[in-house]
């Protein structure tokens, strides 16, 4: 066969390539997205179409995209709408294998599972140096993936048969102090926390604990009352407006005694009114209301057009306890 035979039997064979490839235009089914809507809502869907879903409230889009376009193998992405999926879990005391990896990919769907290992002093709740966390319609399970370990050596001032063994964290170990000693409120039993024995093993003398802190005036406890104080135990206080607070804000229970209370002293308040019947102004401010604490000193000046009053108390005054000698003016 002749050079020009080849190239016309090419030519036409090309041309019924390019026919049939256009007579079987390819599209995409109808959409079919469980508690889900889309738009535009088309008769047929051709290639590179592209639609835009929501999910009905409760439900998620399965991946970080919203909209899925027809393709030779169908919708890409998939169009479906799940249970809330996962966020990257923050592992307390814990890490992912691979987490910086497997970072991009999330959040993941309901179902998917990452092994993950716990940090030294944690372990999973099976016991064991890694386990899987799972992706659930609840969230991550485990929720505490990572148990601290306590390990009971010796209690201070007491006894137990439960010496050098391990607990997980939410295990109980009892114990028994010697007489005229307590565990911290009275308990007689320790359990393994987040943060260790609580409460700590150390049976404390009874004449040790302090009870009612100080009663400061002006003032309001804001730490969780107790009947009793084991020695180093704080208190806080937080004082009444508009007194000011003076000295430690807090009282700590030392061998069945507290330490010093602070002081609510009251604050003064310089108002327009009190300016205006002295005739004199602020020195260095000019708002209408200004509070200063007991022991601050206020400069003041007359208004234009006065004078210092005869016997008038100096323009330095001092604030207090909420008291102010004005100076006056006429």
């Amino acid at each position: 066969m002749g050079f020009c035979s080849m190239l016309l039997l090419s030519n036409i064979l090309l041309t019924a390539w390019l026919s049939t490839a256009k007579g079987e235009e390819k599209t995409c089914s109808l959409p079919y997205i469980p508690n889900g809507i889309y738009t535009p809502h088309r008769i047929i869907h051709r290639t590179d179409d592209e639609i835009r879903y929501e999910c009905k409230d409760g439900f998620y889009p399965a991946t970080r995209s919203t909209v899925s376009k027809c393709t030779l193998t169908g919708w890409i992405p998939v169009p479906r709408c799940t249970l809330k999926p996962c966020d990257f879990p923050q592992l307390k005391y814990g890490r992912l294998y691979y987490e910086e990896r497997l970072r991009p990919y999330f959040p993941v769907s309901i179902g998917k599972e990452y092994s993950y290992y716990c940090d030294d002093g944690f372990s999973t709740p099976s016991g064991s140096y890694w386990d899987y966390l799972r992706c659930t319609a609840q969230g991550w399970e485990p929720k505490v993936p990572c148990l601290r370990k306590c390990i009971f050596h010796y209690v201070e001032n007491g006894e137990s048969s439960h010496w050098e063994n391990n607990y997980v964290q939410g295990q109980s170990v009892k114990v028994q102090c010697y007489n005229g000693y307590s565990l911290q409120n009275d308990q007689d039993i320790m359990t393994c926390t987040e943060n260790g024995w609580s409460p700590p093993p150390k049976c404390i003398h009874i004449t040790d604990y302090c009870v009612n802190p100080p009663h400061v005036p002006n003032a309001t406890i804001v730490t969780m009352p107790m009947a009793k104080y084991p020695p180093g135990e704080i208190v806080h206080y937080e004082c009444h407006k508009p007194f000011e607070l003076f000295g430690k804000v807090e009282v700590m229970c030392q061998n069945g005694m507290w330490t010093e209370p602070p002081r609510c002293k009251a604050a003064c308040i310089i108002s327009e009114d009190i300016l205006e019947r002295h005739n004199i102004l602020l020195k260095w401010k000019q708002s209408q209301k200004v509070y200063s604490q007991s022991g601050d000193v206020i400069e003041f000046v007359c208004k234009p057009g006065y004078r210092q009053a005869r016997k008038s108390p100096s323009f330095r005054a001092k604030c207090m306890n909420g008291d102010i000698n004005y100076p006056t003016c006429v």
